[in-house]
Order: structure tokens, then sequence, then C-alpha cells
């Protein structure tokens, strides 16, 4: 049976990217609300989109879950600009406020019956395993597949996201974070005893994430890596021809500087011409050669760090 493939950029499959109007006018309010909450949407749809495809869900599937990720934020564009722009952490009040966006979202989209099919992805992604999340304090058992997921991925973008209000986690800390977020909370935390005795359903033994899902997580993170490294690759490719070209250039010019013969001069001075390209000039090539040289060595260095990453990724346990 041949694999079924789903394209989260294929305008053809994909309606969040063929939005009706309804939906084109609530993403377009919240879109100039603020523009973190749009992007980080964008960004959900796109991790959960791809999760689905390691999950092995079906074309129809991971077209309705990219979507409800697409919309999970929705109910964002009626919190007030204060809280959700607060360049700073949120009190507990705030917090509250903050934390109705999901039944607001969900009342949003069961409003409309065009937003209706969609409406799990606001209410759901929250929502914890163990029955520690919100709004409903839902366990593994009633949380449907697309909130477990979407929840993974929200999560991970908000994370590794740079806002307004904290500073940037690298990836590998990122994922750490959900990889202890699949365990159980630990027996001396006071949550875990407040989870025991109001969720007496064993759900105590679950961590908040779903562990197959932070695995799949994993290997689209991987792909990113090595799809970074290979534009990288084919980037030092190009610049190393330059970078050769420029050399030559040297070359002529470290001959024309030594000789006292004119013609040989002109005759070194004419090689340098016919190789310069663009803005360069005899004047600013080594100066340009120079800058390139340097881009290579960061390059590369970046290359070698993506590398270690991918490795340090493959190493994590879940």
């Amino acid at each position: 049976m041949a694999k079924e493939i789903f394209d989260f950029y294929d305008r053809t499959s994909l309606k969040s990217y063929n939005l009706d109007k309804s939906m084109q006018y609530q993403l377009n309010i919240l879109d100039s609300l603020d523009v973190f909450t749009r992007k980080h949407c964008e960004n959900v749809a796109s991790i959960v989109c791809r999760i689905c495809q390691y999950l092995h869900c079906t074309k129809s599937f991971t077209e309705y879950c990219t979507i409800c990720a697409y919309l999970h934020d929705i109910g964002k564009q009626f919190i007030p600009s204060s809280i959700l722009q607060k360049n700073g952490p949120l009190t507990e009040e705030e917090y509250k406020i903050m934390k109705t966006h999901t039944t607001i979202g969900h009342k949003i989209c069961m409003d409309d019956l065009k937003l209706r099919p969609y409406a799990a992805g606001t209410i759901y992604h929250h929502e914890a395993l163990n029955g520690s999340g919100y709004p409903n304090g839902l366990t593994k058992k009633d949380i449907p597949y697309e909130g477990q997921i979407i929840r993974v991925a929200d999560e991970f973008d908000a994370i590794v996201s740079k806002r307004q209000y904290k500073s940037h986690i690298g990836i590998i800390d990122t994922l750490k974070i959900l990889i202890d977020e699949t365990k159980p909370v630990s027996n001396t935390d006071a949550i875990q005893v407040i989870i025991s005795e109001t969720k007496p359903d064993g759900s105590h033994k679950l961590g908040k994430n779903n562990p197959i899902i932070v695995k799949a997580l994993m290997k689209v993170i991987i792909d990113d890596t090595e799809y970074e490294i290979s534009c990288i690759m084919d980037y030092l490719k190009d610049l190393k021809v330059d970078i050769k070209r420029l050399e030559e250039i040297e070359k002529y010019d470290k001959k024309r500087n030594v000789t006292k013969n004119e013609d040989k001069k002109n005759y070194y001075l004419s090689g340098m011409k016919i190789l310069l390209k663009g803005n360069e000039t005899v004047d600013n090539y080594a100066e340009i050669l120079n800058s390139y040289r340097n881009i290579l060595n960061e390059r590369n260095e970046h290359i070698n760090k993506l590398f270690q990453e991918i490795k340090t990724i493959k190493k994590l346990k879940v």
C-alpha cells in the first residue's frame, strides 16, 4: 500500500491556506491584535502537520488536525492586549484571564457552522494527560488525539519562540522539558498529591504529554536541522567558488605589486579585472575575500554545532 503523503504547503489540499471568508475574517482580527499569536498559530499548524506524518495519520485527519491547530488560539483576540502583550510574567489574576482563551475560542468556533468542525483545537490544547491541564482538567481518556498533538506542538513553539516577555530557550532544553512532562509528577511534589486525590482514575501515574507524540516531534526537529545543514552546505558550495575566484585575483595582485615591469603590471591588472564580478573592484576585492572567509568559517562552525545537536537529540530518551 502506497504511503499517503500530505503536503502542508499544497494549497489545493489544505483548507487553512484556502480559507473561507469566515476563517479569513477571524484570523485577520487575530493578526491585527497580536502578530506573535498569528505567527505562533502558523508555526503550530506546520509542526502539527508534520507530527501527524510521523504518527502515520491519514491525510484527512492530518488536514483536520492542522486546521484545528491553526485555529487553536483564536480566542486570544478577546484577551486584553495589556495581558496578551505584557512585557513580563503574568500575575495570578492575569493568568486566569489568559486561560479563558480556550473557552472563548471554543465558543467562537461552535457559534460558526464553518468553524465548528475544528473546535477541538481551541478547547483541548491545554489539557494534560494527568488531569493537571485546563480549562476542564480532563485526563487522557477524555482528551482527543488532536488535542494531545496540538498541546505538544503548541508548547514547543511557545518555549523556543522569543516573545517580548521572555528570553530564548534552546531546542535541546525545550525538548528536555517536553520529555520531562511525559513522566509522572514526583511523589514528593505537592501537585502529585492534589492530582491523585482529585483524579482517582490512575491518571496521576501519567505525565502531561503523550510520549509517542513527543518522539514524533523529535523526528520533525531532526528533519528541520538536517534540512538547515543541507541549505548551508549548498550555500557554501557557491561561496567556495567565489573565494577561489577572489584568491586568483589575490595572486594576480601580489604578482602585480612585486614586479617592476609596467607591461607585466598591466597584464596582471587586466587578469584581475576579468575575474571581478558585480560590485567588486580592484580596491575592495580583498575586503570582500576576507568577509567571505569569515562567513565560511562561521557557517562551518554552525554546521558542526547542528550536527552535534542532532546527535544530542538522538540520545534523548523518552
